[in-house]
């Protein structure tokens, strides 16, 4: 009998709308042993993250659909406790698919060896250094095409994508206007990463005319995380031949029912605007240039992260849900 047991938190019925703590459940496990060629590692940061609603529908948007009544997954980063394969020893750390459980068993090629710039930082790589900040530099350079003297817009700036977005740009000589839903957070956009105006999307009215008043000269990227009237306002001040890099639309994420899209689609003719949908799965072989950049701009103080941590995997359905409230302030991460 194994010495080792795991909470996992298991998808127990498909959400209709907004998940409520009544579609998951929380399930102690016994571990096998490890095997010739497996790890046993204990998770110590895992991920949440918009996309993972989007699996949890039976017509899964991003990827393969969660299983009912099976242990969900998506990053996390581990220690190794045990190892018997010759590639990995006790005490290596360790990246994974193995979130939403607190220990694993599992194929040691199927865990990647991480040597990290600095131990202390190692939720980083559920963030800036991990999924969000890929996606970021993807899609900003693959998709967005930034020049000099460019005006980029950010929907959703200080989440985990959006505050890399805005800083990546602003590092690349860009004009920068974020969208935020807080008067804190649109400060730390300012003073911590450098946005040159930043709207609050709760308090300010027509979201199109305050963009068309940030923005005199138009824009000539958007990122866009939101959807919804974030679009039609990218689309409405967007310059001749701008580009959107479409990353995500989380203002849809939990409708029951298909909501109506922008109604000023056809300035994406007139205006010759390219819009590329993109997921950062595919463009992988990107991220040692990636990390070549990011590592030294965080050393040298110029990308600055903003984290809300959640403690204990029994509170990972909780940092979940409020992704969709705005309950977090940049990269929402849960230390098992």
């Amino acid at each position: 009998m194994s010495q080792y047991t795991a909470q996992q938190v298991h998808l127990k019925s498909r959400p209709a709308g907004m998940p409520t703590h009544d579609n998951f459940a929380l399930v102690t496990v016994e571990l096998p042993q490890p095997a010739a060629g497996e790890v046993l590692v204990k998770n110590l940061y895992m991920s949440v993250d918009p996309y993972m609603r989007g699996r949890m529908r039976e017509d899964a948007v991003y990827a393969q659909a969660y299983a009912v009544n099976e242990v969900m997954y998506g990053g996390a980063i581990g220690e190794v406790i045990e190892s018997n394969d010759p590639s990995l020893s006790a005490g290596d750390i360790v990246l994974n698919q193995k979130a939403w459980q607190d220990r694993f068993v599992a194929p040691a090629n199927t865990v990647v060896k991480l040597e990290p710039f600095d131990r202390a930082q190692l939720s980083l790589y559920m963030g800036t250094l991990g999924m969000p900040g890929l996606t970021s530099y993807v899609g900003l350079f693959k998709f967005g095409e930034p020049k000099a003297g460019d005006t980029v817009f950010v929907s959703a700036a200080s989440g985990a994508v959006g505050a890399n977005v805005c800083q990546i740009a602003k590092l690349k000589g860009c004009r920068v206007i974020g969208s935020c839903g807080s008067d804190e957070k649109a400060q730390w956009l300012k003073d911590e990463c450098g946005v040159d105006e930043v709207i609050n999307y709760k308090t300010c009215g027509d979201l199109s005319a305050a963009l068309a008043a940030a923005a005199p000269e138009g824009i000539d990227v958007y990122f866009e995380n939101v959807g919804g009237d974030h679009l039609q306002a990218a689309i409405n001040s967007m310059n001749p031949y701008g580009r959107i890099a479409a990353c995500g639309m989380i203002s849809g994420y939990n409708a029951a029912n298909p909501e109506p899209g922008p109604n000023n689609l056809m300035l994406i003719v007139g205006k010759k605007i390219r819009i590329t949908g993109f997921i950062v799965s595919d463009h992988v072989d990107m991220r040692d240039a990636f990390l070549s950049e990011m590592i030294p701009w965080i050393q040298a103080g110029k990308i600055k992260s903003h984290e809300t941590v959640v403690e204990g995997i029994g509170h990972a359905v909780d940092a979940f849900l409020g992704l969709f409230s705005g309950n977090n302030f940049g990269k929402m991460v849960v230390k098992l």
